[in-house]
């Protein structure tokens, strides 16, 4: 598919990608770096930060891993001031680390619980806090007239209510709440944009081929509109536009569903 945007929409940025090594967050990472970014990926599992990076290098993308869990503030802060470092600034943060596991209510523990919301919500948030100084306006490596920019990636499962995910969905409501506020607070204090993402069900991802039920999944064509799920290039190209000069959104959030129900 051809990208809407022109090829160095983003040139001279940093972008900062949890969770940026599969899924929709290696889609966007590799979406950015195509657009002119430079890319750090953040991630638990060196194999897949390594084979990442080597994708994005074989294309040409200047790229950068380091490990690290969100949910840890000590590892935020080394993973935020390595891509400083490496960079010599830091314009984006994408949060697109996430933990799911299908569970019903019942059976799951408030130990489980807590690790969902931990990495999803806690570990956005850690991310957001340890990043403010290099996004600020006047901030490390930034001229003053400008404040950088935060994507949030969230889901629509809280909107309504969903079978055995009540982990997730409290989860990412907390992130939708965390990103209006933001966008309220750091907008009109640092002038930073924070917005977020809603995917529905993305196809070729881990929530299809392990999360959708059968029993669930066969019944997915009632509120299909379009009779198709969305693909990872589609949350991409949202995340695109949203973190690019073309777009300007002030003191708010915009959930951009880009599935079967856009």
């Amino acid at each position: 598919m051809e990208s809407p945007f022109k090829p160095d929409v983003l040139k001279g940025k940093v972008a900062l990608i949890t969770g940026g090594g599969s899924g929709i967050g290696f889609e966007i990472s590799t979406q950015f770096g195509k657009h002119g970014a430079s890319i750090a990926i953040m991630g638990r599992r060196k194999q897949v930060i390594d084979s990442a990076v080597s994708t994005l290098q074989a294309l040409g993308i200047p790229a950068f891993g380091i490990e690290g869990d969100v949910r840890k503030q000590e590892d935020a802060r080394r993973v935020v001031e390595s891509t400083y470092k490496h960079f010599g600034r830091i314009d984006i943060l994408v949060n697109a680390a996430a933990g799911n596991f299908l569970v019903s209510a019942e059976d799951l523990s408030p130990n489980g619980f807590r690790t969902v919301i931990d990495i999803d919500s806690v570990g956005t948030f850690t991310m957001c806090h340890e990043v403010l100084k290099y996004l600020k306006k006047g901030g490390p490596g930034r001229s003053s007239s400008s404040g950088g920019t935060i994507l949030n990636i969230s889901a629509t499962l809280h909107y309504t209510a969903s079978w055995y995910q009540i982990h997730v969905s409290a989860a990412k409501a907390a992130v939708d709440a965390t990103t209006r506020s933001l966008a309220l607070e750091w907008g009109a204090d640092y002038d930073i944009r924070v917005n977020g993402i809603a995917p529905g069900p993305i196809s070729d991802t881990p929530g299809i081929s392990k999360l959708a039920p059968e029993e669930i999944d066969n019944k997915s064509g009632d509120y299909m509109p379009l009779y198709k799920l969305g693909e990872k290039w589609d949350i991409a190209m949202s995340a695109l536009y949203l973190v690019s000069d073309a777009v300007y959104l002030p003191l708010g959030v915009r959930a951009l569903v880009s599935s079967e129900s856009a």
